[in-house]
């Protein structure tokens, strides 16, 4: 999904640096534009303006904050089998995924986290959500 949001930000970007020059070329280099020469510009751009900002602001909801912690949650299993992996927004609200591996079973749990905070967090998966932090 960010990668369509940031094609399309390339695309719109790249339409209004043509619709630049396209105004450049008729105004010419050098010279002040006036209000009444401002009127050139197409009322698309308005609209695309519009669009760039409901892109950066659906971004901001999008997974952009990925961390990831191995360790050894028993003391006779070593490998650093066990893990938490925080998957955040610009918020800090997403997911915390925990797999525990022991020699003979591996348990794996999924916890909400809202503000850069969840409740009841293992030292480990506390570690993940700052790890994600910017």
């Amino acid at each position: 999904m960010s990668d369509v949001l940031a094609v399309l930000a390339l695309l719109l970007s790249v339409l209004a640096l043509v619709l630049a020059a396209l105004v450049w070329r008729r105004v010419g280099p050098g010279r002040a534009v006036g209000p009444e020469e401002l009127e050139v510009v197409p009322e698309d751009v308005l609209g695309l303006r519009q669009e760039v900002a409901a892109l950066r602001a659906e971004a901001r909801l999008a997974v952009r904050h990925v961390a990831v912690v191995r360790y050894d949650a028993f003391p006779d299993a070593g490998g650093l089998l066990s893990w938490s992996v925080a998957l955040l927004d610009d918020r800090g609200d997403g997911v915390l995924l925990t797999s525990i591996n022991g020699r003979s079973e591996a348990r794996t749990y999924a916890k909400n986290v809202t503000g850069w905070t969840g409740q009841q967090l293992s030292p480990e998966e506390a570690q993940a959500v700052g790890a994600a932090r910017p």
